[in-house]
């Protein structure tokens, strides 16, 4: 009996641990180009599509999100905050924010988020509703706190004080948060040049899948 015992454990982990190794393997990897707007949505177009969908939603220039996206995550699904230590930085203890996913959104707020929109399904590990989450914040900022949803600069500060903090102007002690912002709006002009040049391509590639 303790053999039988023995071995039906042992079977249990292996599946355990293939099950896992599957997992992995399904994880999105990040786009190879991330410094290239169109070559990021030629290599996941599905990217392109949920993108579009967002900007028909909440209006959001695509460019402005893809540019904060890159800042928050590098486009790593399941991005995480380092993690906290105590006595004298040896000893791990939980995460500096419960931030993750791609939009590294916080618990709290994509709470906000699926309350107000009804999307119940929505991971933060996934990319269309990442940007969805996104758009819907951008969209929030603007009523908020009337910024503008091409303003890339205020929304990333909109997006790490939130509506209260930078309606109180806490940005202002941040210096190096100031410098992040102008890295985000210059981002999201590359961005912007970039996705002109090839939106028509990518839109007739859309198109095209539809009778495929």
């Amino acid at each position: 009996m303790k053999v039988q015992k023995k071995y039906k454990l042992l079977f249990i982990s292996s599946i355990i641990v293939f099950s896992l190794s599957i997992l992995g393997g399904c994880s999105v990897s990040p786009p190879k180009q991330p410094n290239d707007l169109c070559a990021i949505f030629f290599e996941k177009d599905d990217w392109y599509d949920a993108a579009q969908d967002m900007h028909d939603e909440y209006g959001v220039p695509i460019h402005v999100p893809m540019a904060m996206m890159y800042q928050e995550s590098s486009f790593k699904a399941q991005a995480r905050p380092p993690k906290d230590y105590i006595l004298f930085g040896l000893i791990p203890w939980g995460r500096v924010s419960s931030a993750y996913g791609f939009s590294q959104a916080k618990t709290m707020t994509w709470d906000d988020y699926v309350k107000a929109t009804g999307n119940s399904g929505a991971d933060r590990d996934d990319f269309a509703d990442a940007i969805d989450f996104m758009g819907w914040f951008i969209s929030q900022s603007q009523r908020i706190n009337g910024v503008s949803k091409w303003d890339a600069y205020a929304q990333y500060l909109n997006y790490h004080e939130g509506w209260g903090g930078y309606k109180r102007k806490t940005y202002q002690r941040k210096k190096w948060l100031m410098n992040v912002a102008n890295k985000v709006k210059q981002r999201s002009m590359t961005y912007a040049g970039q996705l002109k040049r090839c939106e028509d391509d990518l839109n007739r590639n859309w198109f095209m899948k539809l009778f495929m």
